[in-house]
């Protein structure tokens, strides 16, 4: 009789797949998992396998693989901007964790992002005032941070320098204009030479100089993660020919999605409701044994821990190491690990930076775009210069039309 859970070696081998990728089965809810005999392992349960295997033999086609890579799977174009591994993730090359520890600014990632070269884009001057109808939009006190930017992006645009010109240099000092604009309204501030790590904190309203450090590393390893769902969407409306601020709009209609600009406001709840329980640990056996989902836990492409969220709670608790909330944010996520093996990702740890600063849920989310913008700019310009539509054909599975006589 077949055991009824393998280690990750058998499991891994008998599907003929790397480690990786069976973690990334596990992540997506097709395989399940529990702790091994010695606490420190996993073991798979063999009938998932199993039936992960019969899909297989069952046979797929092309172009059914193909539309399976989609989620998680294979590349679907090629990319100069950035790379993902297991240890944290490489823009043009570089790491991306290095950069956040040696103080880069994301005006810094964006000129390597963008290849900027000898030529700074950012020493054009920002625009004095915003348009009418964008001054009009901001005094909407009930509008919120993310629609009020998405809104006023093609507001822009209508007064946008050289919005469709060809010119690389002139290209890029629309990209960092726009760059400024978009943290400017996700701030509600006027546009400015404020480097927008010190515009995020001015909005925050922190007292000392720890916050602002922090937010730095924070938007660097924000800035880009090779072709998530906003990437995709932002290179796909650039490579019709549309405008840096059409482009932009797409990637931030992506992230407006609960599954994925949502998952920062998910642990935001976690986390404060961690802050209210007397233990922690006991809130997440209870969600895990009502098989509720753990958000800000986890992460397909990092198995063994999401390196920027460990940098930046490494960062927070350097900083302010007694700042209220600390231990008990450590708890949750010791209790994590114990019970399901899973890590704090990205989102968790913006969640915490966010919530432990005293700001609401939204202020993850808006650090997030601010950060991400600078990557979407850059898809923008790269599906420009290399040019083509991205047009996928469809895998048909409905009705079949009636056969002709």
């Amino acid at each position: 009789m077949a055991a009824d859970y393998l280690s990750a070696r058998d499991a891994a081998a008998r599907l003929g797949v790397s480690l990786a990728t069976l973690y990334a089965y596990v992540s997506r809810g097709k395989v399940d998992s529990r702790p091994g005999p010695d606490g420190r392992s996993r073991e798979y349960r063999t009938s998932d396998i199993e039936r992960l295997i019969d899909l297989r033999r069952a046979g797929r086609g092309a172009a059914q693989g193909a539309a399976h890579s989609l989620t998680w799977g294979l590349p679907v174009l090629e990319t100069q901007i950035s790379l993902i591994r297991p240890d944290g993730h490489y823009y043009r090359g570089e790491s991306a964790i290095e950069l956040a520890r040696q103080g880069a600014s994301l005006e810094d990632v964006a000129r390597l992002l963008w290849e900027c070269g000898d030529r700074d884009p950012f020493a054009a001057p920002p625009p004095r005032t915003w348009p009418t109808a964008v001054q009009a939009l901001l005094r909407q006190r009930s509008v919120p941070p993310l629609e009020r930017t998405a809104a006023a992006l093609p507001l822009l645009a209508l007064s946008a320098p050289h919005a469709h010109s060809t010119d690389p240099l002139q290209r890029r000092e629309g990209a960092a204009r726009l760059l400024r604009e978009t943290a400017a309204l996700l701030c509600a501030k006027k546009p400015g030479r404020l480097p927008i790590h010190q515009l995020l904190a001015a909005s925050w309203r922190c007292p000392g100089t720890h916050v602002a450090p922090l937010l730095c590393s924070a938007l660097v390893l924000c800035a880009d993660h090779e072709l998530n769902a906003s990437a995709f969407a932002t290179r796909v409306a650039a490579s019709t020919g549309a405008s840096l601020h059409a482009a932009a709009s797409a990637g931030l209609a992506a992230l407006s999605g609960p599954q994925h600009g949502g998952a920062a406001a998910r642990a935001y709840a976690l986390i404060r409701q961690a802050l209210r329980e007397r233990d922690p640990a006991d809130g997440v056996r209870e969600r895990l044994r009502h098989g509720d989902e753990l958000p800000g836990f986890g992460h397909p492409l990092y198995p063994d821990g999401d390196p920027r969220a460990a940098l930046l709670l490494r960062m927070l608790a350097e900083s302010r190491p007694r700042l209220p909330g600390m231990t008990r944010v450590q708890r949750l996520v010791d209790a994590a690990a114990a019970s399901c093996g899973r890590a704090p990702s990205l989102d968790f740890a913006l969640a915490t930076i966010a919530l432990l600063h005293g700001q609401d849920a939204d202020a993850a989310l808006l650090l997030f775009a601010a950060g991400r913008m600078v990557g979407w700019l850059a898809h923008a310009l790269e599906q420009q210069e290399v040019g083509g539509l991205i047009r996928p054909r469809a895998n048909y599975a409905g009705a079949m039309p009636a056969r002709q006589r």
